[in-house]
């Protein structure tokens, strides 16, 4: 990992097309959290240059997604909608309606990017508007985590809390999964 982290250093351009290939093949995968790409970003071109790299990897990653999941499932997934009438609903979203949907699902932190990008490409949403309302709709996440890491990267008293309410959230998770 330090002859990688080395090698982006002394070559930031490799580094930016690297962090924004890994940023695509994340969002493609779509189960992998970005965060430790949003560290190497922050410690490789700092606070703000980390955030504007993580923003567009991640804008280019959601738009990939989003192609690939429309022409690859789109077909699928509407053979077998039916069967749930709820998510199909979801399916039929489109205009302004579409755009709010996503904007607002992207504000929240705990809902999957990948199923939302999902959503979106299986529906009528035109890619356009998904990477306006993705784009828009990832700022304050990814701020929100560029910060937390840069904190935590730094050591600072922020970090050490952050990192003991993430611990404590992660206790109690694998707690509350025992016992079921």
């Amino acid at each position: 990992m330090n002859q990688l982290e080395s090698i982006l250093i002394a070559h930031r351009e490799i580094a930016l097309l690297f962090s924004i290939l890994c940023n695509i093949l994340i969002s493609i995968i779509g189960v992998i959290p970005s965060v430790f790409l949003t560290a190497l970003n922050v410690k490789l071109f700092g606070f703000v240059g980390g955030a504007v790299v993580s923003l567009i990897g991640e804008a280019a990653g959601a738009i990939a997604a989003f192609f690939l999941y429309r022409h690859g499932f789109r077909k699928w997934i509407n053979q077998h909608a039916a069967r749930y009438p709820k998510a199909e609903r979801l399916l039929h979203v489109e205009g302004k309606a579409a755009f709010l949907l996503v904007l607002s699902l992207r504000l929240l932190p705990f809902v999957p990017s990948s199923l939302v990008t999902l959503f979106a490409a299986l529906g009528k949403m035109d890619w356009l508007s998904f990477l306006i309302a993705s784009t828009i709709g990832k700022v304050p996440a990814l701020l929100i985590e560029t910060y937390s890491v840069s904190e935590v990267l730094n050591w600072s008293g922020t970090g050490k809390v952050i990192l003991g309410a993430l611990s404590v959230i992660l206790l109690l998770y694998i707690w509350k999964q025992k016992r079921k």
